[in-house]
């Protein structure tokens, strides 16, 4: 692919993940929260039908982690991809997830699967609920039964 292409491709994905005139930066110069962005311009540069995300945030601090959290949700709902994202956070697991598979520790196998049933679009207030406190609660209790 030509360097103009990848160029044209690239900068509506910048645009998207809110780094609009940061293509020509390089990684050291970048911090934390936007190196994880470049992360998911690259992954949906590539236009794929699911987007896999391993822990992408655990490095990250928790305010950096909320606000990309926030992030990911937006431009979910402009991109309308199907996003499998792992995590340790049951806080994070709940509120990005429509449904969460909780599994064990060697060997990896499912434990739980639970629909997330809190409305659309997701707000920091949620976090307070009761629904989300039972939620993130089941998760946890999945999770001490395995170990």
């Amino acid at each position: 692919m030509s360097r103009e292409e990848r160029r044209r491709r690239s900068e509506p994905m910048l645009s998207l993940v809110g780094l609009t005139g940061f293509g020509e930066r390089y990684p050291h110069e970048l911090s934390g929260g936007m190196k994880q962005r470049v992360s998911i311009a690259r992954g949906l540069v590539q236009d794929p039908p699911v987007l896999l995300m391993d822990e992408p945030f655990a490095a990250l601090d928790e305010q950096t982690r909320m606000t990309m959290g926030h992030e990911l949700l937006r431009i979910w709902s402009t991109t309308n991809k199907t996003v499998v994202f792992i995590t340790h956070s049951l806080t994070e697991a709940v509120y990005l997830a429509d449904e969460v598979y909780v599994m064990s520790p060697r060997p990896g196998r499912m434990l739980d699967h639970i629909m997330i049933d809190l409305p659309r679009p997701r707000t920091y207030e949620m976090m307070a609920t009761d629904t989300f406190g039972r939620l993130r609660d089941r998760i946890w209790q999945q999770i001490r039964k395995s170990h």
